[in-house]
């Protein structure tokens, strides 16, 4: 029986390793996660300063409500309601706003594609966060929900007792980090490096 032992196989790293080290290290991704709070801190002033203009000219113009249907779904008793959509467009300015604070300050020093394919490659990692922050906002407007918004407290008579406003507010800032990861890896990553090999002549 042989004494050798086995070479043992390097451990793979974590999957915290691996955000870590796709974040570029753990100072460097505080720092940025810090700048990213900083300008996403910013786009929730622009995000409510759009919902609120949105809500306002469809409600006093047109007459339409937050809570009314805009599309059934199959045929079902449920529905994309209005506010939905009035999240969606705040959205978009807000991503806009955000994305060219984060190209301009936040990934300073990384790698900045042209900024029509940055800014879609931003958009859709974007998206995955308006999709947190339209489920977040729908469990706290529906009536039926069990973390729905106390109607007594946020009856809608004033701007702060405004339940969408408040319904937005929370998922914005539950969506924030998903956004900020998926921006570093996908919209704002490193390009990978090429190796570029010389063929040497013989002597």
């Amino acid at each position: 029986m042989s004494d050798a032992s086995s070479p043992t196989s390097p451990t793979s790293p974590s999957l915290y390793a691996r955000i870590v080290e796709k974040l570029g290290g753990r100072d460097g991704a505080v720092l940025q996660f810090l700048k990213f709070g900083i300008v996403g801190g910013s786009g929730v002033f622009v995000n409510f300063a759009v919902l609120i203009i949105v809500r306002r000219f469809f409600g006093d113009v047109l007459s339409i409500l937050p809570d009314d249907p805009f599309l059934n779904l199959l045929g079902s008793r449920f529905h994309i309601r209005w506010y939905h959509i009035f999240l969606t467009i705040a959205f978009v300015v807000a991503n806009t706003w955000n994305y060219q604070l984060n190209r301009w300050w936040t990934f300073k020093g990384s790698f900045k594609p042209r900024w029509w394919r940055g800014y879609i490659a931003f958009l859709m990692t974007g998206v995955g966060a308006l999709v947190v922050n339209l489920l977040v906002a729908t469990s706290l407007m529906n009536a039926n929900s069990p973390i729905s918004l106390p109607t007594d407290i946020f009856d809608d008579s004033t701007g702060l007792r405004t339940r969408l406003y408040w319904a937005n507010l929370i998922g914005t800032f539950v969506s924030m980090p998903v956004n900020f990861i998926l921006n570093k890896i996908w919209a704002f990553r490193k390009p990978k490096k090429t190796t570029v090999v010389e063929d040497a002549e013989p002597v």
